[in-house]
């Protein structure tokens, strides 16, 4: 799979993996100047960029970063960011600060990571009735804890 990059500010950061093992490209802010996040709010972050894969069945999901969450309580507003593979507009990864200080979002700092994922293209089908299983309609919590 290839994915191609555009940015569409020229100071924008390309994603990359920062070692070689690493699951996600990390993006980051593009800004002219640094956006203040205070606790319980929600500031929409561009990132100057856009993409296209060669593919269809790939989504590229957008994960927060685990040391600005642990570390600030920053992560992302709607946890898991979804990028369908036929949108080419700018992407803006929308940050809230669960902490208790502000948090500061300046140019070039690394905010979220991309994940390039598979997805099954599925033929819907409408029907009647569905197949038993063991569980059957139980719901949560339904399997217990242990």
């Amino acid at each position: 799979m290839k994915l191609k990059f555009k940015k569409l500010k020229e100071n924008a950061v390309i994603p990359s993996r920062q070692t070689r093992g690493s699951a996600g490209l990390d993006i980051s802010a593009c800004l002219d100047e640094p956006v203040t996040i205070m606790p319980g709010d929600i500031e929409l972050i561009p990132v100057g960029i856009t993409a296209e894969p060669d593919e269809d069945d790939v989504a590229l999901l957008i994960y927060p970063r685990s040391g600005l969450s642990s570390r600030f309580g920053v992560t992302l507003a709607n946890c898991v960011g979804v990028v369908d593979s036929d949108y080419r507009g700018e992407w803006a990864i929308p940050l809230i600060n669960h902490g208790k200080e502000p948090f500061t979002v300046e140019h070039g700092m690394r905010i979220a990571q991309l994940v390039p994922t598979r997805i099954l293209m599925p033929d819907i089908e409408v029907c009647d009735d569905l197949g038993e299983t063991e569980r059957g309609s139980g719901g949560f919590g339904s399997s217990g804890i242990r």
